[in-house]
């Protein structure tokens, strides 16, 4: 797949057109056969393998249980196994971040601290689910009527994979200005305090225009990032702002603080400031919400869409039949079948998570390269993942 063909569909999902790309994919909207609208996002191919659909997922199915926050994009399906993986997510409508400081200019110091108390109290509840996003940066802040919203959970499978990820220009152009010196340096297992550091460039984008680090080619950035001697560019940030920012960028994992602790910072200086919490939360909606912009609209499937839909769910039907009749295990009553998996829990003494088994209903095409996976490569990958 690629940036010149647009796919008619995408697993159980019919393709309307493409969102954008970045250096993990393609997205593209997406509806499913009742007409809800979902952002898709296809892997590219070169961040595929086995080691790493298997992460992700592990991954997948941890980021299907995240509750507690709006502040994050709600995670709906995906396929590891896919020639292309993929995976579904709800359609956030608003503006990223970085396209409302382009056109607006940076936000002023109250609508900040506000952003920072949103999106950290959102984040929080992310890890306590045990996963970690790895990639925040303004493009992965969505605004509006409901606030900031954070997309592309479940991508971090693929940013924590495997070491020398600073090696492939293409996985890290545009990421590696927000990327913390340990996850620059490769290090597998970084923790918590990694999405502490891509949330104080995010503030910092947002309240300057700039990131921490910048310059010509991704080397010299990330050249940057790694030296302890090289602090973070500060310039244009509110007097107001400095403390908590400045914490935030520290370059020891351990000298950043809590998400908790960056909460309560910005709450208190909206108090400072002479606002509440609320207040500013009100403010920043107004503020960067366009309210005559297209993306501010939940998009709803035109006619031809609606006919498109009405021949896919007759396809979808047919080729559920067609996979029943071909295996004998059904799932339980009430239960549907598509495109789950089970994930074995390892048996007493044993090392590492057993492979996950597709189940009946997976898509043919799926189901074929899962199998000459798992052939391949008989021994089961060690997983990246703990409970942080």
């Amino acid at each position: 797949m690629n940036g010149t063909t647009l796919p008619s569909r995408i697993g159980p999902y019919l393709v309307e057109r493409r969102l954008g790309a970045g250096g993990m994919g393609e997205v593209y909207l997406a509806y499913s056969v009742a007409g809800e609208p979902v952002a898709v996002k296809v892997i590219r191919p070169d961040r595929t393998d086995p080691h790493t659909r298997a992460r992700f997922e592990r991954e997948a199915t941890i980021a299907r249980t995240i509750s507690g926050t709006g502040r994050v994009a709600r995670f709906i399906n995906a396929d590891p196994f896919a020639e292309q993986p993929w995976l579904a997510m709800d359609y956030v409508p608003g503006r990223p971040l970085s396209d409302v400081v382009r056109d607006q200019g940076p936000l002023t110091a109250p609508l900040v601290a506000s952003l920072g108390a949103l999106l950290a109290e959102g984040l929080a509840a992310v890890h306590t689910a045990g996963l970690l996003h790895r990639d925040l940066k303004a493009q992965n802040v969505i605004l509006g009527d409901f606030g900031p919203v954070i997309i592309d959970f479940g991508l971090g499978a693929f940013f924590g994979a495997s070491k020398g990820s600073l090696t492939q220009a293409g996985s890290v152009i545009g990421t590696v200005r927000c990327m913390p010196p340990e996850q620059a340096l490769g290090e597998l297992e970084v923790t918590q305090a990694a999405d502490v550091y891509g949330l104080g460039t995010v503030l910092l984008y947002a309240a300057t225009g700039h990131y921490p680090y910048d310059g010509a080619r991704w080397e010299a950035v990330a050249a940057q990032v790694v030296n302890p001697e090289i602090g973070p560019d500060l310039s244009g940030l509110p007097d107001e702002l400095a403390p908590v920012v400045t914490a935030m960028l520290a370059h020891k994992a351990e000298d950043r603080p809590s998400l908790e602790e960056v909460t309560r910072q910005c709450a208190d200086l909206l108090r400072l400031l002479g606002t509440s919490p609320a207040r500013a939360r009100r403010a920043l909606i107004h503020e960067t919400t366009a309210k005559d912009h297209p993306t501010m609209v939940l998009p709803q499937p035109d006619a031809p869409m609606l006919d498109r839909l009405d021949s896919f769910e007759r396809l979808l039907r047919e080729e559920s039949a067609s996979a029943a009749g071909s295996t004998p295990a059904s799932p339980p009553a009430g239960e549907s079948d598509t495109n789950r998996v089970t994930v074995r829990e390892p048996e007493p003494g044993e090392k590492s998570p057993s492979e996950p088994v597709p189940q009946r209903g997976r898509p043919p095409a799926s189901r074929r390269v899962a199998e000459e996976l798992r052939e391949r490569y008989a021994a089961r990958p060690a997983l990246a993942w703990s409970k942080r």
